[in-house]
C-alpha cells in the first residue's frame, strides 16, 4: 500500500501541471504556428456584406458562392463544413455537395430548428490550408465542425528538411498535453531549435492553392520519395490535431469524416519502378509484365501468377497491382482483389487519392481525441456488389456521385442523433428523400452541363493536361530565410 501511494503521488505531479498550466493559459498547443508551412498571406474567407458574412468573388476560383447572416437568430444550429473538392460537391457544386443534403434532411429531421450548413470545401484544398479557415469561423458562432480532409496532402510542391527533430515525434494524445508542448519548447530553445525558428525557415505557400497539377506535364514532378511522404503524413497529423484542439478550446464539437476512394475503376497516375533494381531484375519484371498483358483474355488465372511474380520482383510499380486486381475480379475474386486495388492506390507515384498511412492517422487521432469518424469510404462499399468502390458511387477518382453525396448526408443525420445534436422525427428519412428529388429536379440544366464539364477537366488534369504554364515555369514556392521570417504565418 505504501509503495502503491508513493508511486500515485509521484504521478500526481502531472496531472497537477497540466492543471496548473490550463489555469495560467501556458503551453496551448494552438498558440504555436504551424513549423511544416507558413503562407505568404492569410485571406478570410468571408468579408461581411450588409446582414451577411459572403465568401467574396476574389475566392470563387477555388470556392462556391457561399452566405450566412450575420446575427445568429435563436433556434439557429450553425454547422460548418471543411474540406476539400468533394465538401463543395465537385466536379458540379454544392447544390449537390453532402452539405446541401444534410441541411434538407434536418430541415425535416427536426422542424423546429433552423439549420444552417455552411459549405467551405475549396479545390485542392489541403489540411493545413483547412487550419486558417476553422480558426477564423470560430469568431462566427459555430454549432458543429465537419471536416472531411485527405485526398489533397500530395498536391502542393513543399519539403520538411527544416523540421526539428523533436517536432517530427509520433502524434498522440501526449503530444497534446500543455505539459508536454512546454517541456519540449523549453527543450529546442536550449538546443537552439525552436518551433519559432522552425517557423522562419518552412516552405512559403502563397494564399491559395497551388497544385503541381495545376501546371501542364505536371505528372513529371511526381517521383518515389519516402522522406517527403513521412513528412507530408506527420504534417497531416499535425493539422488533425491542432483543429481538434481549436474546436475544443471553443466548446464546439468537431466530427471528421473519411474520404472516399475509386478503388475498381481508376487506374493510378503514375507507376515507377523502385529504384535500386538490378538490370536483371528490370528485364525479368518486364518480360513477366508483358507476358501477363498477352494473357489477359485469354488465360486469367495464368496472367494471376505472372503479375505476381512481378510484383515479387517490384512491389512499388502501381500499374502492376491495378492490373492483378482486375484480373482478380474477374475471376471474382473480390476480397484479393480489393487488397491489389488497394496496394496500387497506396504505391501511386502521384497520389491523388487518400492513401492507406493517412487513414490510420485519421483514425488514430479521432481514437486518442474521441472525435466521432463517419466512414464514408465503407459507407459507400457497402452498397457495391463486389465489395469493391467504384462506379458508380463514385463519378471519378475520388468525387462521390449524387447517390454517394445522399448516402453520406443520411449517415451524418444518425451520427448526430447518436450524439443528441439531432432529435430526429421517426419519419424523417421519408420526407428527407423527397426533399432531395424536389430540390434535385429543381436544378436547371445548365447546371449539369457545367458539372460535365468540369468533369471532363478534372479527367485531364489528372493526365497531367491541365490548360496551365508548362511545370518548368513554376516558380519555387520555398523563400530565402529572411524572406520566410517575414511571411505571416
Amino acid at each position: 500500500m505504501f509503495r502503491a501511494i508513493a508511486v500515485a503521488l509521484g504521478l500526481s505531479v502531472f496531472p497537477f501541471a497540466e492543471l496548473l498550466c490550463i489555469a495560467f493559459g501556458w503551453g496551448r498547443p494552438t498558440e504555436f504556428d504551424d513549423p511544416f508551412v507558413g503562407f505568404s498571406t492569410v485571406q478570410p474567407l468571408f468579408v461581411r456584406d450588409g446582414n451577411q458574412y459572403v465568401i467574396p468573388p476574389s475566392r470563387r476560383k477555388f470556392f462556391a458562392p457561399e452566405a450566412f447572416p450575420v446575427q445568429k437568430s435563436p433556434g439557429t444550429f450553425r454547422i460548418f463544413c471543411l474540406g476539400g473538392s468533394t465538401v463543395q460537391g465537385h466536379p458540379y457544386s454544392k447544390e449537390t455537395s453532402f452539405t446541401t443534403w444534410l441541411r434538407l434532411a434536418l430541415q425535416k429531421a427536426q422542424p423546429d430548428t433552423n439549420w444552417e450548413v455552411v459549405n467551405c470545401g475549396g479545390v485542392s484544398y489541403a489540411s493545413y490550408r483547412l487550419v486558417p479557415i476553422l480558426r477564423e469561423c470560430l469568431q462566427y458562432e459555430p454549432d458543429l465542425f465537419i471536416v472531411c480532409t485527405g485526398h489533397n496532402e500530395f498536391l502542393e510542391d513543399r519539403t520538411y528538411g527544416h523540421i526539428p527533430r523533436g517536432v517530427l515525434v509520433k502524434q498522440n494524445w501526449l503530444t497534446q498535453r500543455r505539459t508536454f508542448v512546454l517541456l519540449r519548447e523549453g527543450l529546442q530553445r536550449l538546443t537552439g531549435r525552436s518551433s519559432q525558428k522552425a517557423a522562419g525557415e518552412r516552405p512559403v505557400l502563397p494564399a491559395d492553392a497551388d497544385a503541381l497539377l495545376d501546371y501542364y506535364d505536371g505528372l513529371r514532378a511526381y517521383h518515389h520519395d519516402p522522406a517527403w511522404h513521412a513528412g507530408v503524413i506527420e504534417h497531416f497529423e499535425f493539422n488533425l490535431r491542432q483543429m481538434v484542439a481549436l474546436a475544443r478550446e471553443a466548446g464546439v464539437p468537431i466530427v471528421a469524416i473519411r474520404e472516399v476512394s475509386n478503388l475498381a475503376d481508376c487506374e493510378p497516375f503514375k507507376s515507377e519502378q523502385r529504384p535500386d533494381l538490378t538490370e536483371a531484375e528490370r528485364q525479368r519484371w518486364q518480360e513477366l509484365f508483358d507476358q501477363a498483358q498477352a494473357l489477359y483474355r485469354t488465360d486469367v488465372s495464368q496472367a494471376v501468377e505472372l503479375l505476381e511474380q512481378a510484383n515479387r520482383i517490384d512491389d512499388r510499380y502501381a500499374a502492376a497491382h491495378y492490373e492483378l486486381g482486375q484480373c482478380l475480379a474477374t475471376l471474382h475474386r473480390n476480397e484479393a482483389a480489393r487488397t491489389a486495388f488497394l496496394r496500387a492506390r497506396d504505391v501511386d507515384v502521384c497520389p491523388l487519392r487518400m492513401i492507406s498511412p493517412l487513414e490510420e492517422r485519421l483514425d488514430r487521432v479521432c481514437r486518442d481525441e474521441d472525435v466521432p469518424l463517419l466512414d464514408a469510404h465503407t459507407l459507400l462499399e457497402a452498397r457495391m456488389p463486389t465489395g469493391i468502390l467504384g462506379f458508380p458511387l463514385v463519378c471519378d477518382h475520388v468525387h462521390p456521385s449524387f447517390e454517394g453525396h445522399q448516402l453520406i448526408a443520411d449517415a451524418l443525420v444518425d451520427l448526430m442523433a447518436r450524439h443528441g445534436w439531432v432529435r430526429p422525427r421517426p419519419d424523417w428519412r421519408a420526407s428527407a428523400h423527397a426533399a432531395y428529388r424536389e430540390h434535385f429536379d429543381s436544378l436547371d440544366a445548365m447546371y449539369f452541363l457545367r458539372g460535365q464539364r468540369t468533369l471532363n477537366s478534372v479527367r485531364r488534369w489528372t493526365e497531367g493536361k491541365a490548360g496551365g504554364p508548362p511545370i518548368e515555369t513554376r516558380a519555387p514556392h520555398r523563400l530565402e530565410k529572411g524572406d520566410a521570417k517575414k511571411a505571416q504565418g
